[in-house]
């Protein structure tokens, strides 16, 4: 096998970032060196393949047609090794973060006030909340998979393709609203509600199926104000705006709190439940492992303390 013909490493990378950023000022920046450095090692790669890659006219810049043509080449082995790199990473528990993605309201509501624990037992872990990844729960996670996130814990049927998905927690809905709204409202059975703001997060369709299992059938399921986020909803519902439908993962310290009450004893339990979703061959990364056994111990010592009774 012949032996790679590889220019110096240093002065590709230097003509990458310059022609990536459309800047030698911001190459250096990224390079952390000075811009002569930048230009010089641009220089030695154009002395090296015999012509020029970058047209200089003034202080713009842009690429030549061979500049322009390598670049398109190469930019995509710079992001394969970045790739790599980052999960390369992401398999030594001392270094980097441990990112991971979820919704908010699980963030804030679940997660956040558990990771003490989390951190009093790796402290060499660095656990990096994502929220603004929109993955679904649809059968298609390419994003995911194409992301820097390296976990994300998703509420949905756990039928994703490749991926591996470990189901950890499971939930009951059931309705709640603040004390004072319960004594406002006087609600002593499911068919009451029809005197009640029900209130909705984008699962519309849990209300539906909740006032079926209670056999109410003369209140719309529909009306009344909505969020998209749950932790807006929960809020509200503690403001008294309404009645939410609760998810028993989410709700349970406002519960505990008395800031939230459930008024009726029917629970439904939820189709969906929470999934822990990891890249194929990454699952047995030590910081992924770490965070998973942790995670499966707090969901199983979470649901089998009781929640508070209702009033």
């Amino acid at each position: 096998m012949a032996a790679r013909k590889l220019p110096p490493l240093n002065a590709l990378r230097a003509f990458e970032a310059t022609a990536r950023l459309k800047s030698v000022s911001k190459a250096a920046v990224e390079l952390s060196v000075t811009q002569s450095a930048v230009s010089h090692q641009v220089k030695a790669l154009e002395d090296w393949v015999g012509f020029d890659l970058v047209r200089r006219q003034g202080r713009a810049l842009t690429l030549t047609d061979p500049g322009e043509r390598y670049y398109t080449a190469i930019s995509g082995a710079f992001d394969q090794i970045d790739t790599a790199t980052r999960r390369l990473i992401a398999s030594d528990p001392r270094k980097g973060w441990l990112t991971v993605s979820m919704l908010p309201s699980f963030a804030a509501k679940w997660l956040v006030p558990r990771l003490p624990s989390f951190r009093a037992k790796f402290p060499e872990i660095d656990v990096w909340i994502a929220t603004w990844w929109n993955f679904t729960d649809s059968s298609d996670l390419t994003a995911f998979s194409n992301s820097d996130v390296e976990l994300a814990i998703i509420y949905g049927p756990g039928d994703w393709e490749d991926v591996v998905s470990t189901r950890f927690m499971t939930e009951e809905l059931f309705p709640v609203c603040s004390p004072a709204y319960l004594a406002q409202t006087k609600l002593k059975e499911p068919k009451d509600l029809s005197r009640a703001t029900l209130l909705h997060d984008e699962m519309k369709q849990d209300w539906r199926a909740w006032l079926k299992a209670a056999n109410v059938s003369h209140i719309d399921p529909d009306r009344g104000p909505g969020f998209d986020d749950s932790a807006l909803l929960y809020q509200a519902a503690i403001a008294g705006l309404g009645v939410a439908l609760g998810r028993s993962a989410l709700i349970k310290a406002d519960l505990a709190s008395g800031q939230l009450v459930a008024p009726f004893a029917l629970k439904l339990k939820a189709d969906l439940a929470y999934y822990l979703v990891s890249r194929p061959g990454t699952e047995n990364f030590p910081k992924i492992k770490a965070f998973r056994e942790w995670l499966i111990e707090e969901a199983g010592r979470d649901q089998a303390s009781p929640a508070a009774p209702s009033p």
